[in-house]
């Protein structure tokens, strides 16, 4: 049993996936109209719901709840038809395959904080990015905090775990797709890249970086110009920075196309 509590994030579960929240709690004497609307969509769902007090919520989760938490019993895992957005690399490969222009997709290597997790998909859902792949090995995976960060981004933005992430973006190499890497040494600034391609940006963690063989496998290593004394922004900052230049750049060149 897990439980994935906070407004945007239960929200969100109920839209995408009710068949899997078994049961809503509310907190008792919370009557503002977000948990209204919450449990009036509950209810629509055909979702049980429940009261109960602040102290009770606070025991069944560590994070803030905001005065509401859903019960699931077996959350979706990947290829659970369930929820669509978890994707096997298959589905990868064939999204890119099928797009008419040119894709989008975050690659997150070694970010391992489910905090980083979470507020990286909500960037990318943000930014419209296609996919976002991690691989399954020390990366961390969506569970209730990094769910809670995402403001209900963990349940729409397709999100790819993959076994070998080198031959991921080998076989994304070879449909056409150019691999941006982000390291603080790098030469290029980001903003002197043209972003408008088919592309993945790929972020590693904080502090090492990106792995020796992901980092093999990039077309081209960028970096973000830092004016300050700090030498770098914590990954889901830096994360939100480049996606967003990429949004940028990609609407400057729908706009002269028109």
């Amino acid at each position: 049993m897990q439980y994935i509590y906070g407004i945007h994030a239960v929200d969100s579960l109920l839209r995408q996936n009710p068949r899997s929240v078994q049961r809503l709690w509310a907190q008792q004497g919370r009557e503002d109209n977000r948990i209204g609307a919450l449990l009036e969509l509950a209810q629509n769902q055909g979702v049980p719901v429940a009261r109960e007090t602040r102290r009770a919520l606070d025991e069944m989760v560590k994070g803030r709840h905001q005065g509401i938490v859903a019960e699931t019993l077996d959350l979706p895992v990947h290829g659970d038809t369930s929820a669509p957005n978890l994707w096997q690399e298959a589905d990868l490969l064939r999204a890119v395959d099928e797009k008419g222009g040119p894709v989008l997709i975050l690659v997150l290597d070694g970010v391992t904080d489910p905090h980083n997790l979470g507020a990286c998909l909500r960037s990318a859902d943000a930014a419209g990015v296609d996919a976002v792949v991690v691989p399954k090995d020390k990366s961390a995976d969506l569970n209730p905090v990094s769910r809670k960060v995402a403001c209900g981004a963990a349940e729409v933005v397709p999100f790819v775990r993959v076994t070998n992430l080198a031959r991921t973006l080998q076989a994304l190499k070879e449909r056409g797709v150019w691999l941006f890497g982000t390291a603080g040494e790098a030469e290029k600034s980001i903003y002197d890249s043209d972003l408008t391609l088919s592309m993945a940006l790929v972020m590693g963690a904080e502090g090492s970086g990106l792995r020796r063989l992901t980092r093999e496998h990039c077309d081209h290593l960028v970096r973000l110009p830092m004016a300050g004394s700090v030498s770098s922004l914590n990954v889901s900052v830096a994360t939100g920075v480049c996606l967003f230049e990429a949004r940028r750049q990609r609407l400057a060149a729908l706009s002269q196309n028109l």
